[in-house]
C-alpha cells in the first residue's frame, strides 16, 4: 500500500514525505516519528502532527478528514465537536470507542486566521497524497477488518478518487489484506445541517451506515 517515490513526486507530494518513517514502526514509534514530518507545508503553522488513537488490535479503523482545532492542540483525533458527536453515534451503532481506532488521512491542521479563530481548510490532493505513507504505516499495524470512512476526502483517498459518498454510502468494498471499507458522511458535515430537523435526519442516517459497519464485522466473526 506505501506510495512509491515516483507516484508521490508526480502528485506534487515532497519525495522525501515517508522518510521518518522506521520501518516495521509501532504505533507509539509512528506517534513519535510523525512530529518530524515535513512531507508537505502544513507542519508548519500546525501545533503538531496528530497520528490516530486506538488499540493496535482495533478490528475496526474509522479515518476522518484532518485534525481540527481542538485536536491540533490536545495532539488526539475527534476529542472536539465532531468527536462528541461521534461517540454517540458509535455507542448508539453499538461501538465502544475504546474498541475503535481513530486517525485522519493528513496529520496536520490546515486553516486559515479569522481574527483570534483558526477555521478548517479542505486539504489539498498534494497533502493527502503527501500524509498517505503515515495512513499506511498505522494500517499495516493494525490490520483492520473493517475500515470507516468518514467524510469524502477520506474516501477518496482509501476507496479512490471516483468514490461518491452520499450515492456508495453503505456500500463495502474489499481492501488489500483481507478487509472491508466503506464510507458515511464526516460528523461535522451533521453539525453544519442548516436546522435542527436536518441534522436529526442526517444523525440517523449516520448511525444506520455506522451499524451497517457493525454488521458487517459481526458476520466476519462468525
Amino acid at each position: 500500500m506505501q506510495q512509491t517515490r515516483g507516484a508521490m513526486a508526480r502528485a506534487g507530494a515532497h519525495p522525501d514525505a515517508a522518510s521518518p518513517i522506521p520501518a516495521g514502526a509501532t504505533l507509539v514509534q509512528l506517534r513519535v516519528a510523525v512530529q518530524d514530518c515535513r512531507g508537505c507545508e502544513l507542519y508548519r503553522n500546525a501545533t503538531q502532527a496528530v497520528l490516530g488513537e486506538g488499540p493496535s488490535t482495533a478490528r475496526v479503523v474509522m479515518i476522518g478528514e484532518e485534525p481540527g482545532d481542538k485536536e491540533d492542540l490536545a495532539g488526539r483525533p475527534f476529542v472536539g465537536p465532531a468527536g462528541h458527536l461521534l461517540d454517540r453515534a458509535l455507542d448508539e451503532a453499538g461501538f465502544d470507542r475504546n474498541d475503535v481506532y481513530l486517525t485522519n488521512a493528513v496529520k496536520h491542521f490546515k486553516f486559515e486566521e479569522r481574527g483570534k479563530r483558526r477555521i478548517h481548510k479542505k486539504p489539498s490532493s498534494v497533502e493527502i497524497v503527501a500524509c498517505r505513507p503515515w495512513l499506511d504505516a498505522e494500517l499495516a499495524c493494525i490490520h483492520p477488518e473493517v475500515i470507516v470512512c468518514l467524510g469524502a476526502t477520506a474516501a477518496q483517498a482509501v476507496i479512490g478518487r471516483q468514490h461518491r459518498v452520499l450515492k456508495d454510502r453503505g456500500r463495502f468494498f474489499d481492501f488489500p489484506g483481507g478487509g472491508l471499507v466503506t464510507a458515511t458522511v464526516h460528523p461535522s458535515a451533521i453539525l453544519r445541517a442548516p436546522d435542527s430537523e436536518q441534522r436529526h435526519r442526517d444523525y440517523a442516517a449516520f448511525v444506520r451506515d455506522l451499524k451497517k459497519a457493525h454488521e458487517a464485522l459481526d458476520r466476519r466473526s462468525r
